[in-house]
């Protein structure tokens, strides 16, 4: 194997091991209050959406306009609207086979669908930004100068300090299901490790996966926008009575910080 695709590895397992930092949060709370389990699902919700332009839309559109003829604006209308509808596909083809299984055990899940698509999103997303750092430590392959590895080490850094409020936000909200800390950790690291196996892929195949890489991106943003919008949101709006503004200012906090993270180290 070729130094750049090793490269590539070390970077995205870094990558994922922030990812597992940031699911790593949710072994601090012992018993959260519903209020504070509100306010940390309005945080997740406000990262995803955050994440979905800065990590993922912005870039798409630069990359398209950079690698393809197609207009870039055509580019991430497609690409975000395959992802919505994947998602929403996803999300009737799930619920089609839980009452298939729920007929046969006789009580409905509803919270096992809202988990796997928060999964799925999270998981998708981090397909994109594994390419996005394979394909920079790729094209040291025939280009390889000073300015271009720290360009390829830059881009794995921002997506790294990116990966720590999704990783938080994979873990809080199945904490708010009721899984144990230690499931959510879990479930919450493995939502990025599929980042080493992208990142190999997009250092081997550089020169075709440049093309695809904002259809990629796009792809992910429209998926991620759909389970917050759908799924999060309502979710942490659940007994707004008693603090009505703490979930919406968790979407805010949220936001903001993946805004600020994403801003300080854009890929």
């Amino acid at each position: 194997m070729e130094h750049f695709i090793y490269m590539a590895l070390i970077a995205t397992m870094g990558t994922w091991a922030v990812t597992a930092l940031g699911a790593a949060t949710v072994l601090f709370f012992r018993k959260p209050s519903p209020t504070l389990l509100n306010l940390m699902l309005g945080f997740s919700a406000g990262v995803m959406i955050a994440a979905s332009f800065w990590s993922l839309l912005q870039p798409a559109i630069e990359t398209a306009e950079q690698t393809l003829k197609t207009p870039a604006y055509i580019v991430a209308t497609i690409g975000f609207l395959s992802g919505a509808v994947f998602m929403w596909l996803s999300d009737k083809a799930v619920s089609k086979m839980r009452r298939r299984v729920d007929s046969m055990q006789g009580a409905p899940d509803e919270k096992l669908n809202r988990i796997i698509m928060l999964i799925l999103s999270i998981t998708l997303h981090n397909i994109p930004e594994g390419l996005a750092v394979g394909v920079a430590f790729g094209i040291l392959k025939d280009a390889y100068s000073a300015e271009g590895l720290m360009g390829a080490v830059t881009v794995a850094v921002g997506i790294g300090l990116q990966n720590f409020p999704e990783g938080a936000a994979v873990s809080i909200p199945l904490r708010r299901e009721g899984y144990s800390r230690k499931r959510c950790f879990l479930l919450g690291q493995a939502s990025g490790i599929v980042e080493p196996v992208s990142g190999v892929v997009g250092a081997v195949l550089v020169t075709h996966i440049r093309t695809i890489l904002p259809y990629a991106l796009a792809f992910a943003a429209g998926a991620m926008i759909l389970v917050a919008v759908h799924e999060l949101i309502p979710e942490c709006q659940e007994n707004k009575q008693a603090r009505p503004y703490y979930a919406t200012m968790g979407i805010v906090v949220g936001f903001a910080v993946m805004m600020l993270l994403d801003v300080m180290f854009s890929v």
